[in-house]
């Protein structure tokens, strides 16, 4: 799934790509990606882009007031066309979901891999319209974000860190990856209650927050969009790679797996050098 780093390197892609250019169709390939209905799809239709922006995972490209928002998911992507097929596309079997093109020929397509459709497109007057933009929690990097802000964002949360994290009314833009990547940072265990933490602690991770974020955002600052989803891979430390060595400490990498995720972490750089119960293993082995 992108999370806010691949998304903020997207909407700097697109911001360079897009804006004072007239976009001249809209074509959706699978209407189920269409989460509104008014104003149309087609409303966007011969206006020029004027700005993109993010809202936690959500792209926003607006163009003469009116707003194309996207939410990739988890198995989501856009992808940049330098000159796009001619002819409209054809609905199938295949990822394509929708396409944006230019009046210069150039555009977008958004795909979604797998079985889940979950890829969602809004076109709305204002953001704050969309219910999953509205609940958003403050971004991590923002100028405002400080430790005071994060420290009461956790005071009395029963939460588990690996939870916490993840909820994008508390805090926007994290998710599965990033979250194991904060955590091997700060050096926590993802099952460690919020509400725990002494000050050293909340300390300990506000800045592994605010760095694992603003390093991966670093590392994708003008890559091209094909090429986010291998520097997103390689850069990670923990998060997919189950039994490989801590690039840290040595020890091997584990994984806890849930019914639809997984996480990854570093018993002795987390843990105290003990392994987390996985309870989908433990419920096998009875």
């Amino acid at each position: 799934m992108p999370e806010l780093p691949e998304v903020e390197a997207l909407k700097d892609f697109l911001a360079d790509h897009l804006v004072g250019r007239e976009v001249v169709r809209v074509l959706p390939v699978a209407i189920s990606v269409l989460k509104t209905y008014d104003p149309p799809v087609t409303a966007f239709e011969g206006r020029e882009v004027t700005a993109v922006r993010r809202h936690g995972k959500f792209l926003d490209i607006e163009a003469d007031g009116l707003h194309f928002v996207t939410h990739l998911a988890r198995a989501g992507w856009l992808h940049w066309r330098d000159t796009l097929p001619d002819g409209p596309p054809r609905p199938g079997k295949g990822p394509l979901a929708l396409r944006v093109a230019l009046e210069t020929g150039e555009g977008f397509d958004l795909t979604e891999a797998g079985t889940q459709k979950r890829l969602a497109v809004y076109v709305v007057r204002d953001p704050a319209e969309i219910p999953g933009v509205a609940r958003l929690g403050p971004d991590p990097l923002a100028a405002d974000f400080d430790e005071a802000r994060f420290a009461q964002l956790l005071a009395g949360e029963r939460r588990q860190l690996k939870g916490a994290l993840r909820d994008q009314s508390l805090i926007a833009g994290v998710g599965n990856a990033y979250s194991d990547e904060i955590l091997h940072a700060a050096r926590m265990s993802p099952f460690k209650l919020a509400a725990s933490l002494t000050p050293e602690e909340t300390t300990r991770l506000y800045e592994a927050l605010r760095s694992t974020l603003t390093e991966a955002v670093e590392r994708s600052h003008g890559l091209a969009a094909g090429r986010l989803k291998a520097e997103k891979k390689s850069g990670l430390r923990v998060h997919g790679r189950t039994g490989e060595p801590c690039p840290v400490c040595g020890d091997t990498i584990r994984e806890v797996s849930f019914s639809d995720s997984s996480l990854q972490y570093c018993p002795t750089c987390q843990t105290g050098g003990k392994p987390l119960a996985d309870r989908r293993l433990s419920r096998l082995l009875k």
